[in-house]
């Protein structure tokens, strides 16, 4: 397991009330609860900038879809559901 470090944060009256509250649904403290939600967030965030970074790369790699082929796709995308829905 990782050191364990210690952060500050503000938070407003009703915040703090709602952070007490679902901590004490689950058993724990607010500051587990808080460091729950923070791991959680980092996590998606570093998720997130993962995949980002795979089209970034794909791109500087000339690894891409022309506009107009796109668009193309899309609009005979669009005729086939009116087709259906019509």
């Amino acid at each position: 397991m990782s050191a364990s470090l210690r952060i500050t944060a503000e938070l407003d009256t009703d915040t703090m009330a709602i952070v007490d509250s679902l901590a004490a649904s689950k058993g724990i403290t607010g500051a587990e609860f808080a460091a729950e939600a923070i791991r959680r967030v980092a996590e998606g965030e570093a998720d997130y900038h993962a995949f980002i970074q795979v089209g970034i790369d794909a791109a500087d790699r000339g690894d891409v879809v022309p506009h107009e082929v796109v668009m193309a796709e899309l609009d005979q995308m669009i005729e086939r559901h009116k087709s259906r829905c019509g």
